[in-house]
């Protein structure tokens, strides 16, 4: 039953996703009841193509600094960046007790580690199955498969009802390190029955059942087979149980393995240590080891799958290693999906890989990857053990959570049970309805280096400009009390033209500012810089455009003395 704004009840249960809803990463859900708030993930995402210069993307803590009284943990459902990376920035704003399972708790460590906030954090280990209480609610932790283990969903026992958070999932009945989706947990809920679901919809475009991670194991020992050059490997360093195969596949076939790459060494030390790796030490071998093995006997495992700049396989597609060179007679396995928007960049390593002499093999020639998350079958088994009274999709872009919704409603959820809402938006749960339309301040906020929040619209505009068209200064001299000038004009361009190859340009435009100059003194007026820049940076600016079609960035300086 849906209520009228003007209905508004006290108690209700508030649920405000701050991020993830719309878009792919900065996962972030608040559910709030009187004076009690807990938080669900507070994940990054990885700068989109025009954030020039930014290195992540956080989401908006706004609403949680105006409530930091009242905020009284984070959960956390697994270890991956887009669900941890902003934990540093949300700590430093609010600081918060972090619930969260063994692995994902060291991975949150290691990061706050790095942000110097460990000593002041305070950070709680949790067990799948194992519940606590936070203010109204009861939270308990169930297992869920996922590329990264420890993951988990989360049932949370309300005043008017039990959510459930599926978390990052896919229904994995062979997962590697046997840890099964514990689909008992979530039915025994829906047995008893459950107010709302919240459901990841990553791969809702995606038919059937998603493949077990164990089938990637199939395919790499056949690579392992026919290879008798080195091997190299490239997997995102937070897919463990990927990199237990390859490991696994190395002793099988004696080669020894080299780690390469800061998140995969440290990954894989932090896996080591609490058991969730099985790779002895006699197994790995240092750069040094290089020289005296034979190719036949080497595994590198690395990161860059997915071409970033500076990863140890982009630069050795480019040769830009000082250690490492790809040579003829290896293979190199990109062993993971290539992600919107990374295509172009990783089909240029691929074919700089290609011209070194290696054999390259990716998910469009051989299955060597799968997925984390549930195709439309796992994600209908699902709704089906939850039998949720409200349906809300979450995790994804908007297409997603319209196609999430439009399967809940053939699953047979009912069509005005399952909401569809966006960042922002605010989700009220009453013991009989369901009330939205209330929207609270929610946004992303840009890191650039040691800088939060200090690069906005304008500057990332100014960005595109200066990438797209260059910049031209004018700089010029003149005498406060002659008013005659001292100096220049002199041009300098960057990312403009060539000034050795149109010397000509640049002299005409020197001229249109001797005109802009002549033209403000011929009117009797005393020189004013402010007026003189501002009239300099118009006429050059019809100028260039008039001459060469181009808007460069014009940057005048005008100088008294």
């Amino acid at each position: 039953m849906m209520q009228k704004q003007e209905d508004v009840q006290p108690s209700a249960l508030k649920i405000i996703p701050l991020g993830g809803l719309g878009e792919i990463g900065l996962n972030m859900m608040v559910l709030e009841y009187e004076d009690t708030i807990v938080v669900i993930d507070a994940g990054l995402m990885f700068p989109e193509e025009d954030m020039l210069g930014i290195d992540i993307v956080i989401p908006d803590f706004t609403y949680l600094q105006k409530n930091r009284n009242r905020v009284r943990a984070l959960l956390v459902t697994h270890g991956h960046e887009d669900h941890i990376g902003a934990i540093p920035f949300l700590l430093r704003e609010v600081p918060v007790p972090i619930y969260a399972t063994t692995l994902t708790l060291a991975l949150i460590k290691e990061k706050l580690k790095e942000h110097g906030l460990l000593e002041r954090s305070e950070l709680c280990r949790v067990e799948p199955r194992e519940t606590i209480g936070i203010g109204p609610f009861d939270i308990e932790f169930i297992q869920v498969c996922h590329s990264i283990p420890d993951g988990v969903g989360l049932a949370i026992r309300t005043p008017v009802g039990v959510i459930i958070h599926s978390g990052d999932f896919k229904i994995d009945n062979t997962p590697v390190d046997g840890r099964r989706f514990d689909m008992a947990r979530f039915g025994k809920y829906g047995e008893q029955g459950v107010l709302a679901l919240f459901a990841d919809s990553t791969n809702v475009e995606r038919p059937g059942y998603t493949l077990s991670e164990k089938d990637v194991g199939a395919t790499l020992r056949d690579i392992f087979r026919e290879c008798s050059g080195r091997i190299i490997v490239a997997v995102f360093a937070s897919n463990l149980h990927r990199i237990q195969q390859v490991v696994q596949l190395a002793r099988e076939f004696g080669r020894r393995v080299l780690l390469n790459g800061r998140s995969m060494v440290i990954n894989v030390r932090i896996a080591r240590e609490l058991g969730y790796i099985d790779f002895p030490g006699d197994d790995e071998i240092t750069l040094q080891d290089l020289a005296y093995l034979p190719d036949s006997e080497v595994l590198m495992l690395t990161t860059g799958s997915q071409g970033e700049p500076m990863s140890a396989l982009t630069r050795m597609a480019f040769n830009d290693h000082k250690k490492l060179k790809v040579k003829p007679g290896d293979t190199i396995v990109l062993s993971s999906k290539f992600i919107p928007g990374n295509e172009r960049t990783i089909q240029n390593i691929i074919n700089h890989l290609y011209r070194h002499g290696a054999e390259v093999i990716y998910e469009q020639v051989r299955d060597i990857h799968v997925s984390g998350h549930a195709y439309r079958e796992e994600l209908k088994a699902m709704i089906n053990v939850v039998q949720p009274n409200y349906f809300i999709p979450v995790h994804g872009e908007f297409r997603h959570l319209v196609k999430h919704r439009q399967l809940a409603v053939d699953t047979g959820v009912p069509e005005e049970n399952c909401l569809l809402i966006e960042n922002g938006g605010v989700v009220e749960f009453y013991p009989d309805g369901v009330l939205t339309g209330e929207h609270v301040e929610t946004g992303r906020v840009l890191v650039d280096g040691k800088g939060v929040g200090d690069v906005g619209g304008l500057v990332l505009r100014d960005r595109r400009h200066l990438s797209e068209d260059g910049m031209v200064i004018a700089s010029l001299v003149f005498n406060k009390e002659t008013q005659e000038l001292v100096s220049g004009p002199d041009i300098l361009s960057r990312g403009f033209i060539h000034e050795e190859a149109k010397p000509e340009l640049l002299d005409d435009a020197k001229c249109v500012i001797f005109e802009t100059i002549d033209k403000q003194l011929s009117e009797g007026a005393e020189l004013d810089c402010t007026v003189l820049q501002e009239d300099i940076r118009r006429e050059l600016k019809r100028f260039f455009n008039r001459v060469l079609d181009r808007r460069p960035v014009i940057y005048p300086i005008v100088v008294e003395i």
